[in-house]
């Protein structure tokens, strides 16, 4: 036992544990093991140590023989056993103290079992704790790195947020210690202080030390700091914005193999650290365009060197590239390169590949559903796994990729999956996603009521009784139309009806109580309408219910439900004109019920039937479950009660002068008038997607001397010498302190070689998956003995079409059912090109006659102007607006503006080339915003009524024409414009009313769909270029207090992304 450095007795006690069958047996041996651990601790002889300090436990430093103060190995070792206790359930308390003892020792790895133990076992209430803090003091300034690490360690887990203060001040001094060991620990620790105490520890001084850090000259210190700023940038990301191009920078460099070997991992440099940046570079660039344009280029390259590799560490990378791309600005190109991944992890065979896959799969079809079509066979084979985890996730898939076509197929198997499975969590999930989905896509009401209904009989309880309320309230409302759908109404009422008499043969106690009550509504209010079974029958059914002899088993024995069925039956008594016997019987045995609430309705309708059965109509009427009930407050039908009272005698009620309701809504009102309920100012959101998009469609020369070409949304430029091959190149707040990283290339490894001459861009319409290595950055050439990381992929081999089977043919038609709406859906405008790969060519939103290329022609541009604000990346866009140098146009700035060439798409021919305008510029003609007023004319003012009339919204020379729609065609349309356009003004008196916006719509030339007053709200639609273009409006106005002036907010969608951005300035000018 000498080489395993453990006793006998310790050797048998782990055995003993690996070998116990049951829990009982397990608690027996430690049991026995808690009673030898404490009489180690007890006094070997006469005079020993009371153990008065705690329960259980003895003082510090007991007699000279105690075996456990004489030898540190067996204190060491009694610790250990003392922590399998702990870990199995029972209590070591009588053994911390000499956890605490051990900490204080000069010996390294006792000091650390110390450590280990307090860790594990001291809760943050512990009195112990406090004994430590002195130790943890001395070990973070002593002079051993090995005390200063394992300090830190324990700072981690022992410091509370009220000890953060003690050894605050000694963590940051560690930063700069010349051990890496301890920069990279301390660092650490230096978060769970801000964690646990923000006050203490501020974020600003965390953030500081934070940009150090990442420039540490260790490589680990860097990794360890990237944890910590993905925990700070997943809190708030601001922050860490402008740390974009050196994460960037690291990236590359490790792509690159410019970190030490030691940090490869089966020929794969740095895996761990790839996957923590890209996941860095995932959150920073959710929903910011500006900042997701720089990571393009180094994600896809990481991508693609990873998923050429092929193991299971670069399959890591590949999945965290993919969760990257559907979490940043979408991209294209990297979308369709995430596709291919998917489709290779789909087709392996190993499962956990495919988990992978049925994962990413789910990620990218929310937002981009045409991907899920590529794998319709896949998803079958998935559903019909065994393996119970992938079955889930394909699960979760369906869901997230339900629409209006296929809801009726994906529902059914959800159902089909609820009814065999066992697993509550599974069982709970389930139900939550079918009742989602069939409120959401339901193709009609009679549909959505038979799922429900089926819902209740499988899930039961675990349905929400919301849900149950909604299709209450279906039946009873219907779609709502009086006039047209009554009679569609009372159809689907009649086919609710025909379902839930079916149920009534059922078991009681097997049907659930939310399946019961609902039962009961829908006959009791009804019943009458029934064509399969009579209304005395459907009585003596419900009676049934009641009469059983298991009624404390129906519904779950909740006395509400008996109570609900006992009203359906006295409404279908009124509805059928006499009492059943059944009936009668059951009202008599209810009368004599415990439960108070239901003896007393059945006492009152006894009453009614037996004295006045002509009013039962009245007080159960046919229907009337969406009638008001009209509430007498004042009691006027007493009158004349309290008046034959009075005439008698009686003393009239005076209220009491102290009375204390009284007092209650004095107090009340006056606590009432102390708070304002005026709400808050709805906060400026920021435009989506509106990002700064430098050198994208510039003709201005570059840095280099070469001129820029206009890029598709996220293409890569061909070479480091383009702005857009280096990250450092970014645009950055010239205000906030930059990162500085000019000696991190020398520190990590050595240089690469030089990068030759850039070559002049050209445009291209390859694909970013099967880029010519002549087009990477310099440092991305493939090293030696790299395992295939880089090397170009092999061609693949010509498919064979192989023989369908009749089980492939059924996979085949679940799967035209299962992706029917996403197959079949038509694409969104501009049409992506038919072909094998991905292509990166610009497609204008509307197809011309011939396409206009981009003036590509170098000329010296001034060094103000900057690219305009525009959104060049559509959600699920075919293809991109080439976009031509302008200016960038504050429509708010009052200051003139210096005119600057805009390059107008097709223009006709000139007739006379017009005279230069005068200086100052008018902001509107840079913008394109004045087509149709002459040039030589002076603009009219916009503050009469005649100039608003006039002013009419052009769009390439020609006015915009109305377009003529109905309000489901614009919910239709809504969808498939891919340009968004947002605009807020905080306070307009031009539009204060929604008639006034509607006004201003037409006005401009668009046609007004909708106006909805209950809301605010309205919608208006145009188009032009003879309806290749479609433009919509919605607006909402919200009026301020004083009532002279409204806030408005406006959303402009449109398939065209220029007539979108001009209509959006229009309508801001026009507001305002």
């Amino acid at each position: 036992m000498s080489g395993m450095h453990l006793s006998r007795e310790f050797f048998e006690l782990i055995k003993a544990i690996g070998e116990s069958k049951s829990k009982q047996e397990e608690d027996r041996i430690i049991t026995r093991e808690v009673v030898t651990l404490k009489k180690k601790l007890e006094s070997s002889g006469p005079g020993g140590a009371s153990l008065a300090m705690i329960p259980g436990s003895p003082l510090p430093g007991g007699p000279p023989g105690n075996a456990l103060n004489t030898s540190k190995k067996k204190a060491r070792e009694f610790l250990v056993r003392v922590l399998y206790v702990e870990m199995l359930g029972h209590d070591g308390s009588f053994g911390y103290i000499k956890a605490v003892e051990l900490a204080a020792s000069q010996s390294i790895i006792h000091k650390r079992t110390g450590y280990l133990v307090c860790s594990c076992c001291l809760s943050p209430e512990h009195e112990f704790r406090f004994m430590l803090v002195n130790q943890m003091q001395r070990d973070l300034i002593s002079s051993n790195l090995l005390e200063s690490c394992g300090a830190l360690v324990a700072v981690t887990n022992l410091i509370t947020a009220d000890l953060v203060g003690t050894v605050s001040t000694q963590v940051i001094g560690l930063l700069e210690h010349s051990a890496e060991t301890v920069r990279k620990k301390a660092i650490i620790a230096l978060h769970r202080l801000h964690q646990l105490a923000p006050d203490a520890v501020t974020k600003e001084e965390v953030v500081d030390k934070v940009r150090k850090m990442l420039c540490d000259r260790d490589p680990s210190v860097m990794g360890a700091t990237l944890n910590v700023i993905e925990a700070m940038a997943r809190v708030d990301v601001q922050p860490f914005k402008d740390l974009v191009p050196s994460l960037i920078s690291i990236l590359k460099q490790i792509c690159e193999r410019r970190l030490p070997s030691e940090y490869d991992y089966h020929r794969i440099p740095a895996p761990w650290m790839q996957m923590k940046l890209v996941r860095i570079l995932s959150v920073i660039g959710k929903n910011d365009s500006h900042s997701s344009e720089g990571m393009y280029e180094i994600v896809g390259d990481c991508l693609r060197k990873a998923d050429e590799a092929g193991i299971n560490a670069s399959n890591a990378i590949v999945y965290e590239c993919i969760r990257c791309i559907t979490s940043i600005y979408p991209n294209p190109v990297l979308l369709d390169a995430a596709g291919a991944s998917i489709s290779r992890f789909l087709s392996s065979r190993s499962q956990n590949l495919r988990y992978l896959g049925v994962t990413g799969l789910a990620s990218i079809v929310e937002r981009h559903p045409k991907y899920a079509a590529d794998h319709q066979l896949a998803v079958i084979e998935c559903l019909e796994d065994h393996d119970e985890t992938l079955l889930r996730k394909t699960l979760d898939l369906l869901y997230r990729m339900t629409n209006p076509v296929n809801v009726e197929f994906i529902t059914d198997r959800l159902l089909h999956f609820l009814r065999g499975s066992t697993d509550p969590y599974l069982k709970s999930d389930l139900t939550t996603k079918v009742c989602t989905i069939a409120e959401r896509y339901a193709p009609n009401n009679a549909w959505y009521v038979r799922t429900i209904t089926e819902l209740f009989k499988i899930a039961g309880d675990l349905v929400d009784p919301a849900v149950a309320t909604n299709l209450t309230s279906l039946i009873a409302e219907g779609t709502g139309n009086e006039e047209d759908d009554e009679e569609a109404d009372m159809v689907l009422r009649k086919q609710a009806v025909e379902l839930y008499v079916n149920l009534l043969g059922n078991p009681p106690n097997r049907m659930p109580r939310v399946l019961v009550e609902t039962l009961a509504w829908v006959l009791g209010e009804y019943g009458y309408l029934s064509s399969v079974m009579g209304l005395d029958m459907i009585i003596d059914g419900m009676c049934g219910l009641l009469e059983s002899g298991s009624t404390a088993k129906l519904g779950g024995g909740a006395p509400s439900t008996r109570r609900l069925v006992l009203s359906a039956i006295m409404k279908m008594v009124a509805q059928y004109g006499s009492c059943p016997a059944a009936a009668a019987k059951v009202v008599d045995d209810y009368t004599k019920s415990s439960d108070p609430d239901a003896q007393k309705r059945c006492l009152e309708f006894q009453t009614i039937l037996t004295n006045a059965p002509h009013l039962l109509g009245e007080v159960f009427p046919v229907d009337a479950s969406l009638e008001d009930v009209e509430v007498d407050v004042n009691l006027s039908f007493l009158d004349g009660v309290v008046g034959e009272a009075i005439s008698n005698g009686a003393r009239p009620y005076q209220k009491p002068e102290d009375d204390d309701d009284d007092d209650y809504n004095a107090a009340a009102s006056q606590a009432a008038s102390a708070f304002k309920m005026t709400p808050y100012e709805k906060p400026a959101e920021r435009t989506f997607g509106q990002g700064h998009m430098q050198g994208m469609g510039s003709t201005t020369m570059g840095p280099g001397g070469a001129a820029n070409v206009a890029l598709p949304p996220g293409g890569l430029a061909a070479g480091p010498g383009s702005p857009q091959a280096s990250p450092t190149h970014q645009a950055t707040n010239p205000v906030e302190p930059q990162l500085m990283l000019r000696g991190a290339a020398n520190v990590w490894g050595k240089q690469p070689p030089p990068a030759p001459a850039p070559a002049p861009v050209v445009p291209s319409t390859s694909s970013f998956a099967s880029a010519p290595a002549s087009a990477a950055p310099a440092g991305y050439g493939v090293p030696a003995g790299y395992g295939g990381f880089g090397a170009p992929a092999p061609a693949p081999a010509t498919p064979v079409a192989p023989v369908k089977t009749a089980a492939q043919l059924e996979k085949e038609r679940m799967a035209a059912a299962l992706f029917g709406g996403i197959s079949a859906a038509p694409a969104p405008p501009p049409p992506m090109p038919a072909a094998a790969t991905p292509q990166m060519t610009p497609a204008a939103a509307a197809p011309p006659p011939a396409p206009t290329p981009v003036a590509t022609t170098p000329q010296v541009a001034p060094p103000a102007p900057a690219a305009p604000e525009v959104d060049l990346l559509g959600f699920d866009s075919g293809g991109t607006t080439t976009t031509t140098a302008a200016s960038t146009v504050d429509m708010l700035a009052p200051t003139p503006l210096v005119e600057e060439p805009v390059a107008a798409p097709a223009p006709p021919p000139a007739p006379e080339p017009p005279a230069p305008a005068p200086a100052p510029a008018d902001p509107f003609a840079a913008a394109g915003l004045l087509d149709g007023f002459g040039d030589s004319a002076p603009l009219p003012t916009l503050s009469t009524t005649e100039a608003l009339d006039s002013a009419k919204f052009e769009f390439g020379g020609a006015p915009v024409a109305p377009l003529t729609i109905t309000t489901l065609q614009f919910g239709e349309r809504w969808g498939q414009c891919p340009s968004t356009h947002p605009i807020n003004v905080p306070s307009s008196t031009s539009s204060s009313t929604l008639s006034q916006f509607m006004a201003l719509c037409e006005r401009a030339g668009l046609h007004k769909v909708e106006e909805i007053v209950a809301t605010n709200e309205g919608i208006a639609a145009c188009m032009a270029g003879g309806g290749s273009s479609v433009a919509l409006v919605h607006g909402k106005i919200s009026p301020l207090p004083g009532g002279t002036s409204s806030r408005v907010d406006v959303t402009v969608k449109s398939t065209d992304p220029q007539l979108g951005l001009s209509l959006s300035m229009y309508m801001q000018n026009m507001l305002r």
